[in-house]
């Protein structure tokens, strides 16, 4: 089985001369889904970590997974106005416009080593967003993963310059 067969390209979405990765027929095969998690699994032996954070909203799907199938804690990092009060906020650029990450203000402390997930590496500003807000929130960030990094985009490499060490699954 090829993960790669599940992860069909959208060409001109959301915006002309973004090729979107769909997930959703990955997600729909329980053999797929349940092999992805288990390479991610894989992934993450290459850190030592307390707390898994998923990233809304696809990245909570595979952190969800993961945390659940190595017994960590789950840590959600939201899209604005989704939390109650008490957050930290971090704003941050995509491929395709700007927006803003937050985290509740009680859910990780010092002691906490958080490893970042999420389904998708394109140019790396969603993981660099989170990886601020997990600062903010006083933890350390152990690292990230996600299944598919996009071929040709600065991802690796700007979180290479903000010192997020990161491994994906897959690359196209």
């Amino acid at each position: 089985m090829k993960l790669e067969d599940y992860l069909p390209g959208i060409p001109d979405f959301p915006k002309p001369g973004i090729l979107f990765r769909d997930i959703s027929p990955l997600l729909a095969n329980s053999q797929a889904f349940a092999l992805a998690t288990k390479g991610l699994g894989e992934l993450s032996r290459n850190y030592t970590f307390t707390h898994i954070l998923g990233v809304e909203s696809r990245g909570f799907i595979f952190a969800s997974a993961l945390a659940l199938h190595l017994g960590k804690g789950l840590v959600l990092v939201r899209k604005p106005n989704k939390l109650p009060p008490e957050i930290h906020r971090e704003s941050y650029g995509l491929e395709y416009g700007s927006d803003a990450l937050e985290i509740s203000k009680s859910v990780l402390n010092r002691d906490h080593q958080v490893l970042i997930v999420d389904d998708v590496l394109a140019t790396g500003g969603t993981i660099t967003a989170a990886s601020r807000l997990v600062g903010k929130a006083g933890a350390r960030v152990a690292g990230a993963i996600c299944l598919l990094e996009i071929a040709g985009l600065p991802g690796a490499n700007r979180l290479q310059q903000a010192g997020i060490s990161s491994h994906c699954l897959l690359r196209m």
